[in-house]
Parts: structure tokens; C-alpha cells; sequence
């Protein structure tokens, strides 16, 4: 049991939700992904809600999503790549928990990504993963209370994320 959120923020392909989701799983506690739960509220994927109703919408459903989060059991929640550019949102997190930065360099994350599956670069290009990456960046280490290097391939980013949360316990 953790008597906090523990926020994880980064770019898309950082490896927030997979690290998130296996520490949780390896802890025993609950995990949440903010851009799955709108999508669960919604009834509706993201490129759906992002076509139908456009990204402001998208948006305040994030922050509506994450105010609800906020009000229930303390777990640990992967947010949206664009999140913590909003100050409403990094203070809420601030206010209910910890912020973990999952830092990948921009390399591995474009030798990775695959663009058609992420809402904000769907027929986008490598560059646009660079331009999010470089409005983005600032944001993160500025929201964050904590940075976990997830360079070294998924095995070592769990072990090191779970030893993490162990210690803000």
C-alpha cells in the first residue's frame, strides 16, 4: 500500500504505462492510465475523441479524469504525454502525490515509437515525435520531484521504478 499517487510523466514511448503497469502489478497495487481512463468515460478511443470533439476537449477530459483519480485509493498512474504542460494539472498531482519523470533519451524513443498508434502523432513523422519531445521536455523536469533514466531497457526501468516507490513509501 502507498499513501500517495505516484504520477508518472513523460513523453509518449518513454515507457511510463509499461513500467507503471508491471510495478504495479509487481507491488500489488492499482494502476491507472489517464488517457485510457477518458477513453473508458468516453466510450470511445482517443483518435475518436480527438476527430469527433477535437484536443481541447481531450484535454479537460484528462484533467476531469485526473481530478476523479485524485479522490480515490492512492496508486500509480501513467498520464498523458502532454499532461503536465497544463500548471492545473502539475498542481494537482503535487497536491495528492509524487511526480516521476520516466526519462528516455529522444533517440531510443524514436527508434521505438510507432507514430500511427499515438493520438498526437498519427500520420505524423519522426520529426513531429522531435518537436513534442523539445516543447515537452521543459515541463517534465520542471513538474517533476523525481526523474527515473529509463535508457537501460525495460527489465532495469521496473527494478528501478519499484525501488523507487519502495523508498517514497
Amino acid at each position: 500500500m502507498i499513501n500517495m499517487h505516484i504520477f508518472l510523466v513523460g513523453m509518449a514511448g518513454a515507457g511510463k504505462t509499461s513500467l507503471g503497469r508491471r510495478a504495479a502489478q509487481n507491488l500489488n497495487l492499482r494502476f491507472v492510465d489517464t488517457d485510457q481512463r477518458v477513453c473508458e468515460m468516453m466510450g470511445m478511443t482517443v483518435n475518436e475523441i480527438f476527430a469527433t470533439f477535437g484536443e481541447p476537449f481531450f484535454r479537460n477530459a484528462e484533467t476531469g479524469a485526473l481530478v476523479e483519480l485524485v479522490g480515490q485509493e492512492p496508486c500509480i498512474v501513467s498520464t498523458g504525454g502532454e499532461l503536465c504542460t497544463f500548471q492545473e494539472n502539475v498542481t494537482i498531482m503535487k497536491n495528492h502525490g509524487v511526480i516521476v519523470h520516466i526519462d528516455r533519451p529522444l533517440d531510443q524513443i524514436i527508434s521505438d515509437i510507432k507514430v500511427d498508434r499515438r493520438p498526437l502523432l498519427a500520420g505524423g513523422t519522426h520529426e513531429d515525435v522531435i518537436d513534442q519531445y523539445n516543447r515537452c521536455i521543459g515541463h517534465y523536469r520542471a513538474a517533476a520531484d523525481y526523474r527515473l533514466d529509463n535508457s537501460k531497457g525495460f527489465v532495469l526501468g521496473v527494478k528501478n521504478l519499484m525501488e523507487m516507490i519502495e523508498d517514497i513509501r
